[in-house]
């Protein structure tokens, strides 16, 4: 296989543009950044150049959220956007909590359901459709965006600061030969180098590695979400409606919940989220969501209805403890990819549009002092000042509790979130911490019983290939695998061994399978399934699998998620 180097060597040097500032990723964190520097530079009469790259085939299309927004950061950031047509339509009527058992089910009355749970005032929407007109608000503003174009290498100066990055090459064949259609990737140089590309991002990985960037701070955390979306009878539905649950199917050491959100137009989002925290290796969460919809306070809703959207994505759920430092020399993170997502609120897309304008803010003011490669210190401070730090810091202590069992977890979430603040406290005044990353809490698999989930009937509960066929998955498949493995004998002779091989279950898109051999078991990647939900680089026991981004443009193709 030829080297990136080599071909550089061979081929290069690669094209290169320059702009002040590079964002990497167009969700609402990246754009966000994007619209402010352009608002200040429009205000102050200067000239501040920023493109914006997207792995995906359009902005959007790699997006997956539940999603419920608090539209607080987004009117900060553009006060009219009810008249400029953003898609926050329905808004949210009515909130419901569920404790369930696998048969039955508790209600949480209203008096006693703390603030992180209660939606008035919010919008269910899709994600995609926000990110999409987002990104046309960007485009009006003058920000360049390119699409279809995975920011694959972070380019240092020769002193280490980042002086951006470098899209991915293109035409490179299965074989890691250039094929007739190679062409090099670009070099995009900035001052400033903005990180958004969500939870687990490759690059943001890399720079937390390089910089110690999470030295101090509590192991980051994570739980995978699986989403549905289904067009259901009109006789069920009722606009507004939001329904969270606890409980089953997940067993009482296992963090996770569900949601049920009725959207407009007689569609209705359903999902769970599972902690990838979680110790069982039998364990599927995609089964685990089929499941969920067996319960009679679930499948009322779907029953009549088609299913018409499916999608996974890892959420970055450590909160405050787990944020890595912010800012490096040359560069900043933002949103998922600084882990701002408030656990306790299942929401993030307003941390990410308010960690932008804040990082916007910083670097537009340094840009104004002809400084370049440097630390953005304004930016943590900023946050630190903010009312989302404030948010943050009630919500501090939430996923560590969960660490304890689901009681444990329910009665400190009720005394922190709802007795702490009756009181007038609205921060805990202890602190817990977390000291073992997702990926060590598994445990092998003789330790634990084997789990027999029920086949899918095909109208309620599905198989992972047809769910996979709703994303609009699409990669070329003469491409080098970007699903990598450090060392190949592993996931035999360690995670099949030891563990019961839980690729094949953590992965919701049935992109890990053993299969037997001539010469033995042996694992086969599917990586043209591949969501990039990341998963895997997350919770493989022995971090031998490595994510990194394919050929800008492929993956998933999300429609009204």
């Amino acid at each position: 296989m030829t080297t990136p180097q080599a071909l550089l060597d061979t081929h290069g040097p690669r094209e290169s543009m320059e702009y002040d500032v590079v964002v990497v990723g167009a969700g609402p964190g990246g754009l966000a950044t994007a619209i402010r520097l352009k608002q200040l530079a429009a205000e102050a009469g200067r000239e501040v150049s920023v493109c914006v790259l997207e792995k995906g085939s359009e902005p959007g299309a790699h997006i997956l959220s539940g999603a419920i927004i608090d539209p607080r950061a987004l009117t900060e950031l553009i006060p009219d956007w009810k008249e400029k047509g953003a898609p926050l339509k329905q808004a949210v009527t009515r909130d419901e909590f569920l404790f369930l058992d696998e048969t039955g089910q508790k209600s949480t009355p209203d008096f006693f359901l703390p603030d992180c749970f209660k939606n008035h005032g919010n919008y269910i929407i899709s994600l995609g459709a926000l990110v999409r007109w987002l990104a046309t608000q960007a485009e009006a503003l003058g920000v360049e965006i390119f699409p279809g174009f995975a920011a694959a290498e972070v380019l240092y100066a020769d002193d280490g600061h980042v002086r951006g990055v470098a899209t991915g090459n293109l035409g490179i064949g299965k074989d890691g030969q250039p094929t007739g259609e190679f062409q090099l990737g670009m070099e995009l140089l900035a001052k400033y180098t903005i990180f958004a590309e969500g939870s687990r991002g490759q690059l943001g990985r890399e720079l937390i590695a390089k910089f110690a960037l999470d030295a101090g701070r509590d192991p980051q955390s994570y739980g995978l979400g699986i989403k549905e979306l289904w067009q259901i009878d009109p006789a069920k539905h009722e606009p507004g409606l939001v329904v969270h649950t606890a409980g089953w199917p997940l067993d009482g050491d296992t963090y996770g919940g569900s949601f049920v959100y009725h959207a407009e137009d007689g569609k209705l989002a359903i999902g769970l989220v599972v902690g990838l925290d979680y110790r069982n290796p039998w364990l599927s969460p995609f089964e685990e969501f089929q499941r969920f919809k067996t319960h009679p306070a679930i499948r009322k809703y779907l029953e009549g209805g088609k299913r018409i959207g499916y999608g996974a994505r890892s959420i970055t759920a450590g909160g405050l403890l787990s944020i890595p430092k912010l800012v490096f020399p040359g560069g900043a993170f933002v949103g998922c990819e600084a882990g701002t997502l408030n656990a306790s609120r299942i929401k993030g897309s307003h941390a990410a549009i308010k960690t932008g304008m804040l990082a916007a803010d910083a670097a537009f003011a340094a840009l104004g002092e002809s400084r370049s490669g440097d630390e953005l210190t304004a930016y943590p401070a900023a946050f630190e000042a903010s009312w989302l730090h404030a948010e943050l810091s009630q919500s501090k202590n939430f996923k560590q509790w969960f660490k304890k069992g689901r009681t444990t977890a329910t009665l400190m979430t009720g005394i922190e979130q709802w007795l702490l603040p009756k009181l007038g406290m609205r921060v805990p005044p202890w602190t817990i911490h977390r000291d073992r990353p997702d990926h060590a809490c598994l445990e092998p698999a003789a330790q634990h019983t084997k789990i027999d989930y029920p086949k899918p009937d095909g109208a309620l509960t599905f198989d992972r290939l047809s769910s996979v066929y709703l994303s609009s998955t699409n990669h070329d498949e003469d491409q080098p695998a970007h699903l990598t493995l450090k060392d190949p004998s592993v996931p035999v002779a360690v995670n099949l061994a030891t563990y019961a091989g839980p690729e094949a279950r953590y992965c919701p898109a049935a992109v890990y399978e053993f299969l037997d051999g001539p010469d033995g078991p042996f694992l086969r990647i599917n990586a043209q399934n591949c969501v990039h939900c990341k998963t895997c680089d997350i919770k493989d026991p022995t971090q031998n699998i490595v994510w990194v981004a394919p050929q800008g443009g492929g993956g998933p193709n999300y429609a009204g998620m």
